[in-house]
């Protein structure tokens, strides 16, 4: 950076790091993933290591949720609205999982494969259950994940993502009759319980 000094100006009470990543998603979701390189490298510069291992987990759980989509459109006999939120939230999902993969690779660590999973659905009512349950481990593991992180502009990055989350989780509810907000709270998951719901929708 030729003026390192301006890194700590706030726009409106936000960082400048902060302001150019907010830009970058949004670039991202218009252009694609791959515009949204330059940007990030400038925001962040260098992270802790802690940081990218959170990054990482985060990549491993949108990999997840984007192989249930497909899989879901795939094997699920889909129609009407479920055919439709599974396409728009599996594409979501792919969008996470790319910008994800492209700031770790900003950060010079290079993005762990997708690994190889099996979800069992057999209907729509299977396809809703497990996706209410995934979105709500997702929005679970990052409240868990976001105070763990070192670098606020990370923080309110992942942000973006957990917010979409939630709306997913809302949808699903809704379309099945449930009250899609049951708590005033969302309880944070720790890493561990957070592997734990995943396991059984890997194949080892």
């Amino acid at each position: 950076m030729i003026h390192p000094e301006l890194a700590r100006i706030e726009i409106q009470g936000m960082t400048r790091g902060a302001f150019i990543l907010r830009g970058a998603l949004a670039t991202g979701a218009l252009y694609g993933a791959g515009a949204v390189a330059p940007f990030v490298s400038g925001a962040l510069g260098a992270v802790s290591q802690n940081d990218v291992q959170i990054l990482e987990f985060a990549l491993s759980l949108e990999q997840v949720e984007s192989a249930f989509y497909k899989a879901a459109l795939a094997n699920a006999g889909l129609t009407g609205d479920a055919q439709k939120i599974a396409t728009a939230f599996g594409a979501h999902e792919d969008e996470h999982v790319k910008a994800l993969e492209q700031l770790l690779t900003q950060l010079g660590s290079k993005p762990a494969a997708a690994p190889k999973t099996k979800f069992g659905l057999t209907d729509q009512a299977s396809f809703f259950e497990l996706a209410v349950t995934l979105e709500d481990t997702g929005i679970g593991a990052y409240n868990g994940a976001g105070p763990l992180l070192e670098t606020p502009d990370l923080i309110q990055s992942l942000g973006t993502i957990v917010q979409v989350e939630a709306r997913h989780s809302g949808a699903l509810r809704m379309m099945t009759g449930q009250d899609p907000a049951p708590e005033a709270f969302d309880k944070p998951l720790p890493p561990a319980e957070v592997g734990a719901r995943v396991q059984p929708f890997l194949q080892t």
